[in-house]
């Protein structure tokens, strides 16, 4: 596979990671739109939100079936062009059956999309040699910064829902369609080493511990997702205005995080890199269980997004390394336990909160993002520098 090759997939997989981020931001940043539009009562709004992580866990389960016959990069090439005709269906309906339908196929595509998306991540980071995870994961968070940017534009001056989602999928479907014309998945040879090891299957034994290491980063992250704003205004009595700052200050820092962590992978190797990540996020829960004031507070949010932005690509990574026989169907697994911490996350510390306390509430994500540390050896050897157990003595540099 020539180096021209390879730099055209990794730019043409960026971009895919680029317009889901926008994507997705797009969605979640204005579900009270939505709820306005459709008329959602309150009571029935957690089932609508509810539904699109459950269906794009059963998404990801699916495509660990379809990947059996047809190559990620062909499902990733569908999927992404459906999520974006979903998202422009949920702006277009006014009806509340077409709110569902439209987030059901949203739901349904993501799962398939991210899914493919990391397969694709994890083969090409194993045709370069080195550590690239944490760059695809970066530019979603651009993406999502891009179009949580978009969102707040859309509110501001009252847009609809339409004419906001519109100018994104116009500009967005054809550019990720075109791209994906120059996907590239890595060489198999891996592949086949692998299956001679491990016959080609995944042991959940073995895949549990990074499971368990996904739901623990997605909880932490919901948590900040969803209960950021209402603690700096509620708990540290800060203003309305200020209480926005912290998930934005939160994006900013992942993006920062995973635009360097490659570095730090292929410097320290992936073990340490996760071991910093996971003590960096307890510390940030701490600062923030215990902050006297809102500024306090968004300092321990700040070493959130450092400590957590590193986690999930590196999880990925590791499925990819553990099961090189097998890593599509390692990668669509403990995909599912990305909605799962998404789900239990919110609900968790919103419970927590309600009967306890809110900053107590705080120490239970904090906890679980420590025991990362126990699972820290399922992410590879301590001289792996590339993050993907795939190491040559003589990497050629290809973008």
């Amino acid at each position: 596979m020539t180096d021209a090759r390879l730099r055209h997939g990794r730019a043409s997989l960026a971009l895919s990671f680029f317009v889901q981020g926008v994507t997705f931001a797009l969605l979640v940043t204005r579900i009270p739109a939505i709820q306005d539009r459709y008329g959602i009562s309150d009571g029935l709004l957690p089932v609508f939100l509810a539904a699109v992580p459950i269906l794009a866990g059963v998404g990801s389960v699916v495509t660990e079936k379809v990947v059996a016959r047809v190559r990620p990069r062909v499902l990733l090439r569908w999927a992404q062009p459906v999520v974006l005709l979903a998202l422009l269906g949920v702006g277009a309906g006014s009806e509340l059956w077409q709110a569902a339908v439209a987030l059901g196929v949203f739901g349904l595509a993501v799962g398939a999309l991210d899914a493919s998306m990391n397969m694709m991540g994890v083969s090409l980071q194993r045709a370069y040699g080195r550590s690239i995870m944490l760059g695809f994961h970066a530019v979603y968070s651009l993406g999502g910064i891009a179009g949580a940017s978009m969102a707040w534009a859309g509110a501001h001056w009252d847009l609809t829902l339409l004419v906001s989602y519109l100018p994104a999928v116009v500009l967005l479907l054809p550019a990720a369609f075109i791209g994906s014309r120059w996907y590239v998945e890595g060489k198999a040879e891996g592949d086949r080493q692998g299956a001679g090891r491990q016959g080609g299957s995944v042991t959940f034994k073995l895949l549990m511990p990074l499971c368990l290491v996904m739901s623990f980063a997605y909880i932490g992250d919901s948590t900040v997702s969803n209960w950021s704003a209402k603690y700096l205004q509620d708990v540290l009595g800060s203003s309305e205005q200020l209480s926005t700052v912290p998930y934005n200050v939160y994006m900013v820092t992942t993006l920062l995080g995973r635009a360097v962590g490659d570095f730090g992978v292929r410097r320290f190797g992936a073990v340490a890199v996760v071991r910093f990540g996971s003590v960096l996020a307890a510390a940030g829960f701490a600062v923030v269980a215990v902050a006297s004031g809102a500024w306090i507070g968004m300092l321990g949010f700040t070493m959130l997004g450092l400590g957590l932005c590193v986690i999930v690509p590196q999880t990925f990574a590791a499925a990819g390394r553990m099961f090189p026989g097998a890593s599509d169907t390692a990668i669509a697994r403990l995909n599912v336990f990305n909605y799962v911490g998404f789900l239990v996350g919110s609900p968790l510390v919103g419970a927590l909160g309600d009967a306890w306390s809110y900053r107590g509430a705080m120490l239970v994500p904090m906890v679980l993002v420590l025991a990362t540390l126990v699972y820290a050896k399922s992410f590879g050897s301590e001289p792996a520098r590339y993050g993907g157990g795939h190491e040559r003595p003589r990497t050629v540099d290809v973008g």
